[in-house]
């Protein structure tokens, strides 16, 4: 029997095996060459699960903005916009957005990894980490995010890393020239009051 995990491991025989580590950090600049080359690739795939993009943001020079728009935004203390690395190659990003301070204290979490790269544990390992950002570094209460229902390998990645769904939105987003529903996902991370 295999299963989805099978594509990541070596022939019989072949052990041990290691696996990249995975860590976060701040986007910078300078990624946006890989982070277009990645977006290009994998454009159709993505399509099911994003907006329709500009023209030009799968280009070095549109992700060069888009970044460049990203760090003025963390400047500001509305976003925390980060890459995903396996050893030392960026393979995706992890982005708290939407940050609410004052009583509310939460942020919207959202993550993508090239398929290269998927099946590997990187989401799950980068969502916890961002986790620790958003706690430790952003001092936010309270973290969510939004799925679509058919998105099975979010809704694990979600799991593994402690959220839990609280409700469903129809026709929450417009992706494919349709209305897609969306699983609305939550997770308290401190009892700390504001600061």
């Amino acid at each position: 029997m295999t299963n989805q995990f099978d594509h990541c491991l070596p022939e019989r025989g072949a052990f041990p095996v290691t696996l990249p580590s995975t860590s976060i950090r701040l986007i910078d600049v300078a990624d946006a060459s890989v982070i277009a080359d990645h977006l290009a690739r994998d454009a159709d795939e993505f399509a099911r699960w994003l907006p329709a993009r500009p023209d030009g943001f799968h280009t070095t020079p549109g992700q060069v903005d888009r970044i460049e728009q990203l760090l003025e935004d963390q400047r500001k203390g509305e976003r925390w916009p980060g890459v995903i690395m396996a050893d030392d190659v960026v393979i995706g990003q992890v982005t708290v957005s939407t940050i609410v301070r004052g009583p509310i204290q939460k942020g919207f979490l959202s993550y993508w990894v090239a398929s290269r790269f998927q099946g590997q544990g990187h989401a799950s390992r980068a969502v916890g980490l961002a986790l620790r950002v958003m706690t430790e570094d952003l001092g936010l209460n309270r973290a969510e995010a939004h799925t679509q229902m058919e998105n099975l390998s979010s809704h694990r990645v979600l799991r593994s890393n402690g959220f839990t769904p609280w409700g469903i939105a129809s026709a929450h987003i417009y992706i494919n020239g349709s209305w897609r529903d969306e699983v609305f996902w939550e997770r308290r991370l401190s009892d700390a009051s504001p600061g």
